[in-house]
């Protein structure tokens, strides 16, 4: 596989993530129309912020493992020189995917330290 090819595949998959987020974005904007301002509070934010952070990486899971997917099938059906330009694209997916499965660990621990600024 040249370096073209693989550019375009990573541009279809960049375009076909902002897609899809577009979408999510759409879902969420009409939500505030269902809550008043009077009735936002904490817990409120917190379990939009929740959401979000659930459906965004569920996202990522589908997309990282449909990614794996295709990198493997072509790992096995390219010849010796493609596969090792598939093996230096897998250390880049594989730092990639660690980030996305660990999103929400990191979003918890960024809550947590600045939800125990405030009460300092």
């Amino acid at each position: 596989m040249n370096m073209t090819k693989t550019k375009k595949l990573l541009s279809i998959m960049l375009l076909a993530t902002m897609i899809i987020s577009t979408f999510s974005t759409v879902v969420f904007a009409t939500m505030p129309n269902e809550i008043s301002a009077a009735a936002v509070d904490d817990t409120t934010i917190k379990t939009l912020g929740q959401r979000l952070v659930g459906i965004l990486q569920a996202v990522g899971i589908v997309l990282s493992v449909v990614i794996l997917i295709v990198i493997g099938i072509k790992y096995m059906m390219g010849s010796a020189e493609e596969k090792a330009e598939y093996k230096k694209t897998l250390m880049p997916y594989i730092i990639g995917a660690a980030l996305i499965f660990a999103a929400s660990m990191f979003a918890q621990s960024a809550y947590d330290f600045f939800n125990g600024l405030g009460k300092v």
